[in-house]
C-alpha cells in the first residue's frame, strides 16, 4: 500500500541555501573521485616511461566505458527515488533501492563471467602500442572483479542523492576514494606493483565502500515510515518503468562513453606521447566535470521532487538556482586551468616530451568546463524528471554530430580531435535545450506571475 505525505504537494521555497546544502557535499565527494585518476596518473608518472600513463589511461577507459554503460543504476535510481520522495511514497523509496541493488548484483556477476570476451573486444577497439596494451591488460584482469561492488556503489549514491541526503553520499565517496588513493600509492610506490597496484587498490576500495553503503542504507531505512516488501519491489508495472528508464539511460551513456573512447583511441594512433599528453589534460577536465556535477546532482534531486509533487514553480526555481551556481563555478574552473595548467602538468608527469606536448593542447582543456557546464545541468534536469527517452535521442544526435566534426577536422590531427570534442558539447546543449522547452510545458500548473521562463 502506497503512503503519501500531503506536504509533498507543497514543497518548501527553494533558496541558495537549499541548493548549496545539497550541492556542496556532492561537489566535495565528486571532486575526490577524479582525484583518484590524478593520483593514479601522478603515481605511475613517477616512472620514467609514458607507457605506464598510457596503460592506466586505456585500462581506466575500458572500465569507464564498461561501468558507465550501467550509469543508469546511479542516474535512474536518483530520479525515481526523488520522485517517490516528492510524492510521499516511502514504500516506493525503499523499493527503488532494492530493485536497483538486485539489478546491480546480476549485472556485476555477468560482467565477471564475460571478462574474457570483454577484454578481447575492448583492447581490439582501443588500440595502442604493444607495450601499453600489455600493461593495460594486466590492469583489466584485476579490476574486473570489482564489478558487483562498483555497480552497487552507483545505486547507493543515487539513492542518497535522490533523497537529498548528500551528506551520507559524501561519507561513502570519501570512504571509497581515500581508501583507493592510499592503496594505490602503497601498492605502486612502496610495493612496486606498477599498474597492477593501481588496479588492486581500486578493487579493494570498491568492496569496502559497498559494505559501508549497505550499512548506512539499512540504518537510514529505519527512519522512514515505509516497509520492505518484495511483492512491491517486483510489481510488473514498477519493473517496466524502471527498465524503460534505465534502458534509455544506458543507451545514452554508451553513446557518451563512445565519444571519450573514440577520443582516446584516436589519440593513441598519434603515438604514446600524444596519448599520455591527452590523458594528463583529461584529468583537468575530469576534476572540473565531477566538481560541476555537484550542481547537476542537486538539480536531479530538486527537480525530481518537484516533478513528483507536480509543482512547476519549484521546478523552475531548481533549474535557475542550480544553473546559476554551476556557471559561476565553471568560469572559475576554466580560469584556474588556464592560469595554473603548466604547473599541474609538471605535477602529473616527469616525462619531458609529455610535458611539452600537453602544454600545446592546454587551451582546449581550459575551455572545456565553461562549455560542459550547460550540458551537465541539462542532464541533471532530465535525470530528475526521468525524461530518459529525450536524453537518449539527444545524445544519439550529438554522437552523430561529433563523428561528423571529427571526420571534417581529421587533417588538423590532435587539434582537430580536441575541436570535435568541443563540438560535442555544443551538440548536447542544443539538442537537450530543444527538449527542455517541451518538458517545461508539460507541467499542468500555470507558472505564477513574475516567474515565467
Amino acid at each position: 500500500m502506497e503512503q503519501r505525505d500531503s506536504r509533498a504537494s507543497q514543497p518548501g521555497r527553494l533558496t541558495h541555501r537549499t541548493v548549496l546544502a545539497i550541492a556542496v557535499p556532492v561537489m566535495l565527494s565528486n571532486v575526490s573521485t577524479p582525484l583518484i585518476g590524478v593520483v593514479d596518473t601522478a603515481v605511475v608518472g613517477r616512472l620514467p616511461d609514458p607507457a605506464y600513463i598510457g596503460a592506466v589511461a586505456i585500462g581506466s577507459l575500458v572500465f569507464t566505458f564498461l561501468f558507465w554503460a550501467f550509469g543508469f543504476l546511479r542516474m535512474g535510481t536518483t530520479g525515481l527515488t526523488a520522485q517517490a520522495s516528492g510524492a510521499g511514497d516511502h514504500d516506493e523509496v525503499l523499493s527503488s533501492l532494492a530493485r536497483a541493488l538486485l539489478i546491480a548484483a546480476v549485472i556485476g556477476l555477468v560482467l565477471i563471467l564475460l571478462q574474457w570476451p570483454i577484454r578481447i573486444v575492448a583492447f581490439h577497439l582501443l588500440g595502442g602500442s604493444e607495450r601499453v596494451e600489455s600493461l593495460a591488460q594486466s590492469y583489466f584482469d584485476i579490476r574486473i572483479w570489482a564489478a558487483p561492488a562498483t555497480l552497487a556503489n552507483y545505486v547507493l549514491l543515487g539513492w542518497f542523492v535522490g533523497l537529498g541526503r548528500t551528506d551520507i553520499g559524501l561519507v561513502l565517496q570519501l570512504i571509497l576514494n581515500i581508501t583507493n588513493i592510499a592503496l594505490d600509492a602503497l601498492f605502486v610506490l612502496v610495493f612496486g606493483w606498477d599498474v597492477r597496484g593501481v588496479a588492486a587498490g581500486t578493487l579493494i576500495a570498491e568492496y569496502v565502500a559497498a559494505a559501508a553503503g549497505i550499512v548506512f542504507a539499512l540504518r537510514y531505512a529505519r527512519s522512514l515510515d515505509g516497509r520492505w516488501d518484495w511483492a512491491h519491489v517486483l510489481l510488473p508495472e514498477r519493473l517496466r518503468k524502471t527498465l524503460a528508464v534505465n534502458g534509455d539511460i544506458m543507451i545514452r551513456s554508451l553513446a557518451l562513453i563512445f565519444v571519450f573512447a573514440w577520443f582516446v583511441s584516436q589519440g593513441a594512433r598519434h603515438g604514446d606521447v600524444i596519448l599520455a599528453a591527452n590523458a594528463v589534460l583529461m584529468q583537468f577536465i575530469s576534476v572540473s566535470a565531477f566538481f560541476l556535477d555537484g550542481l547537476a546532482f542537486a538539480a536531479e534531486s530538486l527537480v525530481g521532487r518537484a516533478v513528483g509533487a507536480r509543482h512547476r514553480a519549484t521546478f523552475v526555481s531548481a533549474v535557475r538556482l542550480t544553473t546559476l551556481w554551476a556557471v559561476l563555478i565553471a568560469v572559475l574552473a576554466s580560469l584556474i586551468i588556464a592560469i595554473f595548467g603548466d604547473t599541474f602538468i609538471d605535477w602529473l608527469t616527469v616525462d619531458a616530451q609529455t610535458r611539452a606536448t600537453a602544454r600545446i593542447y592546454l587551451p582546449w582543456a581550459a575551455i572545456a568546463p565553461f562549455l560542459g557546464v550547460w550540458a551537465f545541468q541539462l542532464d541533471g534536469i532530465f535525470i530528475g524528471a526521468t525524461r530518459s527517452r529525450e536524453m537518449r535521442n539527444a545524445m544519439l544526435a550529438s554522437l552523430a554530430i561529433f563523428l561528423a566534426g571529427w571526420w571534417l577536422l581529421t587533417p588538423w590531427a590532435n587539434h582537430g580531435l580536441w575541436a570535435s570534442l568541443h563540438i560535442h558539447y555544443f551538440a548536447r546543449i542544443g539538442t537537450l535545450y530543444y527538449f527542455f522547452r517541451t518538458l517545461l510545458r508539460s507541467f499542468e500548473e500555470p507558472l505564477p506571475a513574475g516567474q515565467r521562463a
